[in-house]
């Protein structure tokens, strides 16, 4: 079992599964081997019926498709699609928020609120939105206007885009074509441009994907910035990682998936349900539990604890303590309802376009959707009872977590340390090399990966080299489940350097001691918080944002979403780590335009590196690269064991 995971409480359930002949994630695996080949190098067509076609990648066999594309085209036409599909998950999460904010400002939706009028004022200011003389909801019916107008075609560049960026990056877009006029038009054009018989150029392709990457790069600033207004602006919690946040005498609840406008409201239904569950039998009321990045969303606005995140999210039903899963959209395994007839878990489903056959479907409308969480509670209440008189096995692991690191809640803490110049304690430690650049940890688990392993790994190398870590979606679920969120870890896994500036930082904030080596900056599309940071950080500097020393890493990637944030990460100038090879080794024209070609154009570029220590090793050598570009003092990956 120890090929699997990392996670000591992953593994106990692993055994569990096994002795039970409980099929998971792992066993589906091993039945799917071997692999297509021609799929792993991106070699396959399916996108008419003349085929589906393959190219023979040892020169043998075809060499063009029915059609007569090539190994290029059938390549590049394959990522775009990815590109494309992640946009739509990330930007339909966004629609779906400003509907939401619509209908609030609209007196429809009066279980929702604005929580965070400074920050609904903010996002009007820099959109240009009028907000003078106006009162809350007048300017969120104004916002939600706007936020709903960067769907459509329009002449004017998306706003979510270049109003976040710093100028030299919207003029180095701009002269590549790359800036869309709307994010349903950026998807569009993509699946019409892959359509067989439209776009047959490799490079012309790779060029629509940059384009509806930024598209992607909008929907998730939108999302991250309607859901503050919705929800709250995040600010720091402490909370409890992994399945041993489980409690046998409660009724526990796992809210899954990707979007806060249901998972919000349990969380305010759970306090006013919890005598109905203590007078069924449960000492210990409702319990609320995470996984994913709706976990992620309600952790750092509440402390919910994350319980495991997508890679095992099966694993938590086998200790028959998980009464419900109630889940939205995205990375929800259809198998879960397969596990959970053995054991009594309720699988809700609550959004109409994410459907499980066997799942009961309680569908969600936001006009009366606090009496619907209610109803959803009240159906783990039931379950709970059902549950009484049978064996659960809770692992007895746990790990402290400190998450909630907003930007806005990043730009406070260092104020702390200079309040009329913020950010000039980050800089000026970067500058001197106690921090040697930031690294953001982004992206999925993969089952192909031994659980977290990439992920631990390479923290563990970049930290005592003095890299500041930030972390989202399931990444920021690994550390949090192995104590990196933990601020005793900076004790532990911190160079000299970095442990210095955590530490005045967290003292500065009436910590007794450091902040955590890794920052929890929220879901996957909170990677625009990242985002945030470092062009602050570059218009502070007066460069681009290609001339930063930082770097984006997705050590265990696994979905399209993240195929699309890897690409406008490239396009904003990043570096991007990949520890999966992705499916583009089938072309040469593709792979050696990501990994070396787009440098020349936006000065970011694809690392390719499965070995997590040799990754640790290129992702610092960009860094110092970077450093050297900035005329700073450069340390070499060796110098530090």
């Amino acid at each position: 079992m120890s090929e699997r995971s990392l996670d000591a409480a992953s593994l106990q359930m692993l055994r569990v599964a096994a002795g039970r002949g409980v099929e998971t994630v792992w066993d589906r695996l091993e039945r799917q081997q071997p692999q297509c080949g021609f799929g792993d190098l991106g070699l396959c067509c399916r996108h008419c019926v003349q085929g589906p076609c393959r190219i023979d990648p040892f020169g043998d066999g075809p060499q063009r498709g029915v059609c007569g594309a090539t190994a290029d085209t059938m390549v590049a036409r394959g990522l775009l699609r990815a590109i494309a599909a992640g946009t739509a998950a990330h930007s339909g999460h966004a629609k779906h928020l400003a509907h939401v904010l619509a209908k609030v400002a609209g007196g429809s939706a009066k279980d929702y609120a604005v929580k965070d009028d400074a920050k609904l004022r903010a996002v009007a200011a820099r959109l240009g939105v009028d907000g003078e003389g106006k009162d809350t909801l007048e300017l969120a019916r104004a916002v939600s206007q706007a936020a709903l107008a960067e769907f459509s075609e329009k002449e004017s560049p998306q706003a979510w885009a270049v109003s976040t960026l710093t100028h030299g990056r919207q003029e180095a877009l701009g002269r590549l074509g790359a800036v869309p006029g709307g994010i349903d038009a950026a998807i569009s054009e993509v699946m019409h441009r892959t359509t067989m018989g439209v776009d047959a150029d490799p490079l012309n392709l790779l060029a629509g994907g940059l384009k509806c990457a930024v598209a992607d790069y909008a929907g998730c600033h939108l999302a991250t910035d309607l859901a503050d207004i919705l929800f709250g602006t995040p600010q720091p919690v402490v909370s409890e990682a992994n399945l041993g946040v489980l409690k046998e005498r409660a009724v526990n609840v796992a809210l899954h998936g990707h979007n806060p406008v249901l998972s919000d409201l349990v969380v305010t239904a759970a306090g006013e349900v919890q005598q109905e569950a203590r007078a069924a039998g449960a000492e210990e009321g409702i319990n609320l539990v995470g996984i994913c990045c709706t976990g992620n969303e309600v952790l750092m606005r509440h402390g919910v604890p994350p319980l495991t995140h997508a890679i095992s999210q099966e694993l938590p039903i086998l200790t028959g303590a998980l009464d419900a899963i109630i889940v939205d959209y995205q990375c929800i395994y259809p198998s879960l309802v397969q596990v959970a007839e053995c054991y009594g878990t309720r699988v809700v489903t609550t959004m109409g376009i994410a459907k499980i056959p066997g799942a009961t479907h309680l569908e969600v409308e936001e006009e009366k959707a606090l009496e619907q969480s209610k109803e959803i509670l009240r159906l783990a209440i039931v379950a709970f009872q059902a549950r009484q008189g049978r064996p659960v096995e809770i692992p007895a692991v746990k790990t402290k977590v400190v998450a909630g690191f907003s930007t806005e809640a990043i730009v406070a803490a260092l104020g702390k340390l200079s309040s009329e110049d913020p950010l000039k304690p980050l800089l000026d430690n970067i500058v001197n090399g106690n921090i040697q650049g930031v690294v953001l940890f982004a992206g999925c688990a993969n089952v192909k990966v031994p659980q977290d392993r990439n992920f631990i790994t390479m923290a563990a190398e970049l930290l005592k080299r003095d890299v500041l870590l930030l972390a989202t979606g399931c990444g920021a679920g690994a550390f949090a489940r192995h104590g990196f969120l933990d601020p005793a870890a900076t004790l532990r896994y911190a160079g000299p350097g970095l442990m210095a500036v955590l530490t005045a930082i967290g003292e500065a904030n009436g910590l007794s001691g450091p902040l955590p080596p890794v920052l929890h900056m929220g879901s996957c599309v909170d990677n625009s918080r990242a985002v945030d940071v470092a062009v602050a950080l570059a218009n502070k500097l007066g460069v681009d944002l290609d001339r930063l020393p930082v770097v984006a890493s997705a050590p265990e990637y696994t979905t399209e979403k993240a195929v699309s944030i890897g690409t406008w990460a490239v396009a904003a100038g990043l570096p991007v780590h990949l520890g999966v090879v992705p499916p583009v080794l089938g072309s040469r024209v593709v792979a050696e335009t990501l990994t070396a070609g787009l440098k020349e154009l936006t000065g970011g570029y694809f690392i390719v590196e499965t070995d997590p220590l040799q990754a640790a090793a290129r992702v610092y050598e960009a860094i110092q690269q970077r450093r050297a570009g900035l005329g700073l003092a450069t340390r070499a990956f060796a110098e530090v064991g």
